[in-house]
């Protein structure tokens, strides 16, 4: 298992805008999938805010997640974000997830952030257990959610 910038494999950007979309486009109907594969190019930054990490097994795309400046257009005062957690079905249970949220951490403390946020609509024992703390539960765009945040370790 290998993490890498999806700045470095931008051929996987359609696939991934495909797997995003599927995940999450009843959050925002109107993003095409042709607007979220533009969107995902423009954030496949190699480091710093926005970046995108993607885990590859051999020359397979298997997951990513990503360090946005903003993931809730109802929170601007906080940044940066841990965004778009993904980890496909036959690969669930393998730590994949954990390894490119900590790859996003690293990163967003070489970015000089002291703090980070997320929101999840399913996910937040498997946060929890990382170490991230419950801000609020919320409604976001017709879905309840919940908003974290987590102290960046230095």
């Amino acid at each position: 298992m290998e993490i890498v910038p999806l700045a470095d494999k931008r051929e996987f950007i359609a696939e991934l805008a495909e797997l995003h979309h599927a995940e999450w486009k009843h959050l925002n109907p109107s993003l095409t999938l042709q607007g979220r594969a533009e969107a995902i190019s423009d954030a496949a930054g190699r480091e710093g805010i926005p970046s995108i990490f993607i885990a590859m097994s051999g020359r397979q795309l298997v997951g990513s997640a990503a360090l946005v400046q903003n993931d809730m257009d109802t929170k601007p005062d906080l940044s940066p974000w841990l965004s778009a957690v993904y980890v496909k079905e036959g690969f669930l249970h393998q730590g994949i997830a954990t390894k490119l949220i900590a790859r996003c951490e690293a990163e967003a403390a070489r970015s000089n952030a002291n703090v980070w946020y997320l929101c999840t609509e399913f996910a937040s024992k498997l946060y929890e257990k990382l170490g991230w703390n419950h801000m609020e539960r919320c409604e976001y765009k017709g879905v309840t959610v919940d908003v974290m945040y987590k102290q960046i370790a230095s």
